[in-house]
């Protein structure tokens, strides 16, 4: 899941998938966050939204934080599509846990590889985390 996570990286003739919530890449998925997450996941085209991907229980399941592993979401599902989001766990970036690497696609920029707290104390506690049915426990 990770590896088709990074190729939306570079996807654009070397550059990041750009961001849209209206728009569909070569690939058949959505260019918004739940729809990198669905292409990531092997889900069908165009995939799901993020409502979807966090109470779907075919997808995702919800875990604890201190359960999360590479390829686990870390999920926003509340409000509209301008507040709701999705990430793609990739690491812890400390042994505290107060920082971990993941995969995002993002208004006004497009697929990215970054640091975040989304979820963690201190960071959005609206984001929660969930693992993958198809990874199982």
């Amino acid at each position: 899941m990770l590896n088709r996570a990074a190729t939306w990286l570079t996807a654009n003739n070397g550059a990041q998938v750009p961001y849209s919530q209206a728009k569909v890449w070569k690939d058949g998925y959505r260019q918004d966050c739940s729809g990198y997450v669905s292409m990531a996941l092997g889900l069908p085209t165009p995939g799901t939204n993020t409502v979807g991907l966090a109470t779907d229980r075919g997808i995702t399941r919800p875990i604890s934080l201190g359960e999360l592993k590479p390829g686990d979401l870390l999920i926003d599902a509340s409000g509209d599509n301008n507040t709701r989001h999705v990430v793609i766990f990739e690491k812890w970036n400390n042994d505290a846990h107060s920082s971990y690497t993941a995969y995002e696609q993002r208004g006004d920029h497009g697929t990215d590889h970054r640091t975040l707290a989304y979820g963690l104390p201190g960071g959005d506690a609206e984001f929660k985390p969930y693992r993958p049915v198809k990874f199982g426990d």
